[in-house]
């Protein structure tokens, strides 16, 4: 298992129904949750102090409820190097807060192994969102190109980079639609140490070009197998669809990217669980150190 254990400003404090209650810094968040799918005795009296509640329709989509929470607010992560990260959270569209805490482990693994590498790693961050795995790159000592489809999620990362205060290292920040991106750095011969790539199930480019993970991960992966330099350092390929699981993003990777399976570590992304002294998975990742 791949655990994000480290965190000191958040944690899932229950998980219960459908829903889990988190402690975001000061702030306490209910959110659904599709995993939850157990019903277990809860401390009432903490689950009613939350500052926000999100609610899902039976329609589709939700709405949040506030209590007494911030429009923004702030957290921070230390990485397993030292270097410390800030976020900044605020809770928008389909119960998202700007930040994916079970992603920490792989800051952590990125973060390290860059750091172990002893020399100059450049690193592609695609469907990069709002920037933490690029600033842990960076943080590092590595050069970061950093690519996402909304111009507002760039804007947030940059911030991010400011307030962690490493917005004076060489990231390329760059609005555009993933795919489209690397055909384009196909075609100009650049090369990358280190690819991390985070891709929604669905999604939708800024021009309106449609994303389905299932229908095109692994033509996409068979690209990026051409975007990788001579002597590359790391692989990185995260999943939040069901039917992706680590086994699957195994035979994927290297199927497309033509490495050795024993290379090849997948396994499930989880968060520790307060109360109940579980974890709860939170998608599947397959990291690939090369040989």
């Amino acid at each position: 298992m791949f655990v994000s254990d480290r965190w000191k400003d958040y944690e899932i404090l229950d998980a219960t129904s459908g829903e889990k209650l988190e402690r975001w810094g000061d702030y306490l968040l209910v959110r659904p949750d599709p995993q939850v799918i157990w019903d277990t005795q809860v401390n009432t009296s903490l689950w009613n102090k939350k500052n926000a509640h999100y609610h899902r329709s039976n329609r589709g989509g939700g709405k949040w409820e506030f209590f007494n929470l911030p429009k923004e607010w702030k957290i921070r992560y230390e990485l397993i190097t030292g270097d410390v990260l800030s976020f900044n959270l605020k809770p928008f569209s389909f119960k998202h807060t700007g930040l994916f805490p079970e992603q920490a482990c792989n800051w952590d693994f990125a973060a390290k192994t860059i750091a172990d590498s002893n020399r100059q790693i450049s690193v592609l961050n695609l469907f990069a969102y709002t920037g933490g795995a690029t600033l842990a790159c960076a943080a590092s000592g590595a050069k970061v190109t950093h690519v996402d489809a909304s111009k507002g999620m760039v804007t947030w990362a940059k911030e991010n980079s400011v307030i962690s205060g490493i917005a004076d290292r060489p990231i390329r920040w760059l609005v555009d639609d993933c795919k489209k991106f690397v055909e384009r750095e196909l075609r100009r011969k650049n090369r990358y140490d280190a690819i991390i790539l985070d891709p929604p199930s669905y999604g939708r480019g800024p021009k309106g070009e449609t994303w389905k993970l299932e229908d095109q991960i692994y033509e996409f992966l068979c690209l990026l197998k051409g975007l990788l330099s001579d002597k590359p350092l790391f692989f990185i390929l995260n999943s939040y669809t069901t039917g992706l699981q680590p086994g699957v993003l195994t035979y994927l990777c290297a199927s497309a990217l033509g490495c050795k399976a024993s290379d090849i570590h997948s396994d499930e992304v989880m968060l520790p669980v307060t109360y109940s002294r579980l974890n709860l998975p939170c998608g599947a990742c397959a990291r690939i150190i090369f040989s």
